[in-house]
């Protein structure tokens, strides 16, 4: 009979939350961070709860981002009613929270409609032993710097952790929390993965490994997005409140299902300090460091230039003509990675790539009164983009000359900034060989080769051939180890990442 009820329940709320999601825009939600929890991933967590936490006690449960109640509707669902001494939910936003309250009026949800940031931690009396929650993922350019500065010194008061300023909200739900849970208490969190790599996540890494147990991070296959509007590769992270002992091992999984994954390993706490990049794991045992050359030492690698809008900046030869632009003011640029067919570029004898679709970049060598008084066609274009405000953009009211570029001369050796690791050939990355005069924009990475490899290749302009091919026979493993991945397979390289990827291949072509 109790089963039912909580069976007609979820059901009730996820007409609920079908309709309030309905309500809003998706950019709304995006901007607020609201993804709701599927439900077989929320039973499949409190299952996983239960058999961590046991049964020694009384269950004390929290959601700190409640939202219409997955999490409660599956310890509903998965604790005998028996066990559950009482339920808290904060939620600050009232389109899900009151609606919400009162679908779970009559089960004893003590409801808090307030932001949980803002609330004051209970004593030692009042603290959760199991706390589980899916925080917002609200990215930190949506927090405004004087609640940013706030949160950062209630999250350092509460656990010690001092979050970056470039982090999204979740991590200080994470470590605020700290506060709220009783000695011992279990915790899981459903959160984007990437604090497992990116510098941010730092802070969030030491309070897991210094401040409490981390028992186990399960990381979902990329390529299986579990939230259908959130381009995010989420992981599951589970932790007590007591100090690690000495030697403890955390439990890495990955793919699969939380219970039935396709990679199971442990990894010794003491691995995890000495190493930046979580995501390696279970796939390897631990990280091996390159003791050798790696392509920071061989490249000054940068990323391509920014321009402050591609639609206004670069145009192909045929607009130019149209316009009668002074094709003196462009430079030729490589197209995006998907119209680019081709890994080695050639150049016509001017050095213009010798591609289909032929772009350049706007990037007059002139000031304004000179375009005016010389170029009337030229100074039409750019009251144009006055006139769509591209002046005024981030990028371009930063500069001297809105319209002048940044510095990117062209290189050999260029290699594309996103990939997936589903394409036919196997390698998210590609590294193409430049022979033209093209600069690139910032979906590539541009590879400048160092003083004496640049006269190297000076004195024989055929080793570029070779280089470039070794950069090719570099494994797609070694180039994942060492980058990041997002939601859809979606892989990552900033160029520190692409900097430590081991180059000895390529400087034994120099010895």
């Amino acid at each position: 009979m109790i089963s039912r009820m909580i069976a007609e329940l979820e059901s009730e709320r996820l007409m609920l939350q079908s309709r309030l999601d309905a309500q809003k825009s998706s950019s709304e939600r995006n901007r607020k961070g609201q993804f709701a929890t599927p439900t077989a991933l929320a039973v499949e967590m409190l299952r996983c709860a239960r058999a961590l936490l046991g049964e020694k006690e009384g269950v004390r449960f929290m959601d700190p981002a409640i939202g219409t109640g997955s999490f409660y509707s599956a310890l509903l669902n998965v604790f005998p009613d028996a066990f559950i001494d009482s339920a808290v939910g904060y939620e600050v936003d009232p389109h899900y929270g009151k609606p919400s309250a009162g679908l779970w009026d009559s089960t004893g949800l003590d409801m808090r409609l307030e932001d949980f940031t803002q609330a004051r931690a209970p004593d030692t009396s009042g603290r959760f032993n199991l706390l589980v929650c899916n925080p917002p993922y609200v990215r930190h350019h949506h927090i405004a710097s004087g609640c940013k500065k706030q949160l950062q010194e209630r999250t350092l008061a509460a656990s010690g952790a001092e979050i970056n300023g470039l982090a999204g909200l979740y991590c200080y739900f994470l470590c605020l929390s700290h506060a709220w849970m009783s000695r011992g208490g279990l915790a899981g969190w459903l959160v984007p993965g990437e604090f497992m790599d990116v510098n941010y996540g730092k802070a969030v890494k030491r309070y897991l490994l210094d401040k409490v147990t981390l028992l186990h991070i399960h990381r979902f296959d990329p390529n299986d997005v579990q939230f259908s509007d959130a381009l995010v590769s989420s992981a599951v992270v589970w932790l007590r409140n007591d100090l690690p002992r000495a030697g403890h091992e955390v439990r890495f999984t990955y793919g699969g299902t939380l219970e039935r994954p396709k990679l199971d390993r442990l990894v010794p706490n003491d691995v995890l300090w000495g190493d930046s990049k979580w995501t390696r794991y279970p796939m390897k045992k631990n990280h091996e460091a390159s003791n050798g050359p790696v392509l920071g030492d061989v490249f000054r690698i940068k990323r391509g230039l920014v321009t402050g809008s591609n639609g206004y900046f670069i145009l192909s030869d045929r607009e130019i003509a149209q316009r009668e632009l002074p094709m003196e003011a462009f430079k030729p640029i490589l197209p995006s990675p998907r119209y680019l067919p081709v890994d080695e570029i050639q150049g016509d004898r001017r050095g213009n790539p010798m591609l289909e679709r032929r772009l350049f970049l706007l990037d007059p060598p002139w000031n304004e009164e000179e375009i005016m008084e010389l170029y009337p066609s030229l100074w039409t274009y750019l009251e144009e983009g006055r006139a769509q405000g591209i002046n005024d953009r981030y990028t371009c009211r930063h500069r001297k000359l809105w319209y002048a570029q940044e510095i990117r001369p062209p290189t050999p050796f260029v290699c594309t900034y996103l990939g997936r690791s589903d394409r036919k050939n196997g390698r998210p990355f590609r590294f193409i060989l430049n022979n033209s005069r093209a600069t690139a924009a910032n979906v590539y990475l541009m590879l400048y080769p160092r003083e004496s490899v640049r006269l190297a290749l000076q004195d024989n302009p055929a080793m570029k051939r070779q280089v470039w091919q070794m950069l090719n026979k570099i494994s797609p493993e070694t180039m994942l180890g060492e980058g990041r991945v997002y939601g859809g397979g979606l892989h990552k390289l900033e160029p520190r990442e692409l900097g430590s990827v081991s180059a000895k291949a390529v400087v034994r072509l120099f010895d």
